[in-house]
Order: C-alpha cells, then sequence, then structure tokens
C-alpha cells in the first residue's frame, strides 16, 4: 500500500517553475503529521528541503529559500512544494515524508520519489 504518493516531477528548463504534490492515504491521519520534501542527488546525502508542521509553520532550507514555498491541506491530506527559479542544483529525487513523535517514538512515512530534472 502506497501511503504517500509523490506527483510533479519532470524535467524544467533553467530558471523555470514546477509544483510537486504529495498526497496522503487515508490510511494514515495526516492533520496529525508534519509533512515535508527531502531531495537525493546522486552521489549525495538526502537533504530536508521544507517541511510544514500541524500548526503550518514551514521550515525551509536556506538553500532554496526565497525560492521554493511549501503548504498543506488538510482536508485533501495534501503537502505541496512549490518550486521556482530552478537551478540544475535542484535536480534530484524528492520524495515526501511524513512523520509524528508520540511518547518519544518516532512513526515515520516515505513516498518513493519523483524526479526533478533542471536543464542548463
Amino acid at each position: 500500500q502506497v501511503l504517500l504518493a509523490e506527483s510533479g516531477g519532470g524535467l524544467v528548463q533553467f530558471g523555470g517553475s514546477r509544483r510537486l504534490s504529495c498526497a496522503a492515504s487515508r490510511s494514515i491521519n495526516a492533520t496529525l503529521y508534519v509533512m515535508g520534501w527531502y531531495r537525493q542527488a546522486p552521489g549525495k546525502q538526502r537533504e530536508l528541503v521544507a517541511d510544514i508542521d500541524t500548526t503550518g509553520t514551514t521550515n525551509i532550507a536556506d538553500s532554496v529559500k526565497g525560492r521554493f514555498t511549501i503548504s498543506r491541506d488538510n482536508a485533501r491530506q495534501t503537502v505541496d512544494l512549490q518550486m521556482s527559479s530552478l537551478k540544475p542544483d535542484d535536480s534530484a529525487l524528492y520524495y515526501c515524508n511524513a512523520y509524528r513523535t508520540v511518547v518519544a517514538v518516532k512513526y515515520e512515512y516515505w513516498g518513493q520519489g519523483t524526479q526533478v530534472t533542471v536543464s542548463s
């Protein structure tokens, strides 16, 4: 069962925009989870791009601040990443993530990833 399903990846030109979307399965109460996006480029570690907590507070990586925004729709159980002014360095496999911590136990889910490639 796919619990987090990403969509929106693809090939984008330098300076272009792209919107990634992640939908959480109804088997997860996503309103209880911090939801976010990570990315991993070949030969590099997976890194946090942005996340948004249950109150709507966002955390954006410095490398994308001012270019990317994150939003969530609790009714639809989705989290979107709006990317603009894309650069080749933004090329990566983008993963949706959801986590919550209950009494020091972390519950975490990952999507399968969606590829974003920015052409120079």
